[in-house]
């Protein structure tokens, strides 16, 4: 068989609940666990963040139907959006948003287009389950939708959460 003619390998993620060794030494071992990441959409012009699970395939409400390149022209006269992806972790004193990382999208439904760059979500996907911050490069109303949402969410979390995220955010001033 030559190679013309072997079918193409799918390579796909496995993703398993919990600790993917706990028990078993065999299958799942090293895999990837995405237990703790969840998308949140901040809709701009609505004033309004929501968790949409879709998002971890690209297959969320707000991005269905949409056909999506790297060319912002044509997505010309959409509206923005931002991905964000949110990491939970645990302290001593209990769950925390230890990752926070922000993706920009633009949506335009009539037209079906979109645009974002997939491999920026990707690598913010990641920096946000290595616990990184990346949210102080958004607006300033983007910022303030992301900040009430989060509190408002979970207020424990919230509070827990580093100083980092509140200053990048605009809620909290730095300590000189």
């Amino acid at each position: 068989m030559t190679n013309e003619q072997k079918p193409k390998q799918k390579i796909g993620f496995t993703i398993i609940k919990n600790d993917p060794t706990d028990g078993h030494k065999g299958f799942g071992i090293g895999s990837l666990s995405l237990e703790n990441v969840s998308p949140v959409i901040v809709d701009i012009e609505e004033g309004e963040a929501r968790i949409e699970i879709g998002a971890m395939h690209a297959r969320s409400d707000t991005e269905r139907g949409v056909k999506f390149t790297t060319n912002r022209e044509d997505s010309e006269g959409g509206k923005p959006y931002w991905l964000v992806w949110v990491t939970i972790d645990f302290k001593e004193e209990g769950p925390y948003y230890a990752g926070v990382t922000a993706c920009e999208m633009v949506i335009n439904k009539e037209k079906r287009r979109g645009y974002k760059l997939l491999a920026d979500h990707v690598n913010r996907m990641d920096k946000s389950m290595k616990r990184q911050i990346l949210v102080d490069f958004m607006d300033d109303k983007s910022k303030k939708i992301l900040a009430d949402f989060l509190s408002s969410h979970n207020k424990e979390m919230w509070d827990r959460s580093e100083p980092k995220l509140h200053i990048d955010l605009g809620v909290e001033s730095p300590k000189l």
